[in-house]
């Protein structure tokens, strides 16, 4: 499935100044199901809101008509400001869910990640009183603690690679049963961290996860 959608790149107000982003916007006028927030992986390692797992999962959300802002972290691109480790990202990540939720008032808010911006984008999306829904991609286990999960009810969609280098499968294929609320994870066999060549088996991932726990729902 398809959608056009309106482009608009401009800068949000973040708490260490200006965030770069990206919002597209469903050229239809229906209600959206959901708004969107996908976060980048490691910005001192290349990662920005242009990366391809990024992007690609932003495409997936768009093609159901779903409302997506991408944004780059505090010194990323254009965004102003310094790499803070994680922690000053948090409320980068704030930002980016405030501004959304100003703009499409009332409607819930799915919050993906990818890597970096799974570990980082997950802390706060599991707080947040206007997400619903949780996406990670790639979760980058090896180096990171992702036992905040325990606590969170949210459904959560996990996508990840055989041979991710930082992400160990069996680390993950362990930590998902310990989660609390509904989680599902779909490995893509025989790839690395960055899904290459499988960015059509992250769509289908992320489609079917809609149809069946989201859209279903509201039907």
């Amino acid at each position: 499935m398809t959608t056009t959608h309106d482009s608009r790149n401009f800068f949000l107000e973040g708490p260490a100044g200006r965030l770069e982003a990206i919002l597209w916007t469903p050229s239809s006028s229906a209600r959206p199901p959901l708004a969107a927030v996908v976060c980048h992986p490691h910005p001192l390692f290349g990662g920005t809101m242009h990366n391809k797992v990024v992007y690609q999962t932003a495409k997936s959300l768009d093609g159901r008509g779903i409302p997506v802002l991408r944004f780059n972290f505090r010194g990323a691109g254009l965004s102003a400001g310094v790499h803070d480790r994680g922690q000053g990202e948090k409320d980068d990540v704030r930002a980016a869910l405030d501004f959304l939720a100003g703009e499409f008032p009332g409607v819930p808010i799915l919050l993906a990640g990818f890597s970096f911006g799974a570990w980082v984008g997950l802390r706060v999306g599991c707080e947040h009183p206007r997400v619903s829904h949780l996406i990670g991609l790639g979760l980058p286990v090896n180096s990171t603690d992702f036992s905040f999960l325990r606590q969170c009810n949210k459904p959560k969609l996990f996508v990840h690679a055989s041979n991710d280098e930082h992400g160990a499968i069996d680390k993950v294929k362990a930590l998902i049963p310990t989660l609390a609320g509904e989680n599902h994870l779909v490995v893509v066999e025989g790839v690395d961290h960055f899904f290459a060549g499988k960015l059509d088996e992250l769509h289908a991932a992320i489609t079917n996860w809609l149809a069946d726990s989201v859209f279903q729902l509201r039907h």
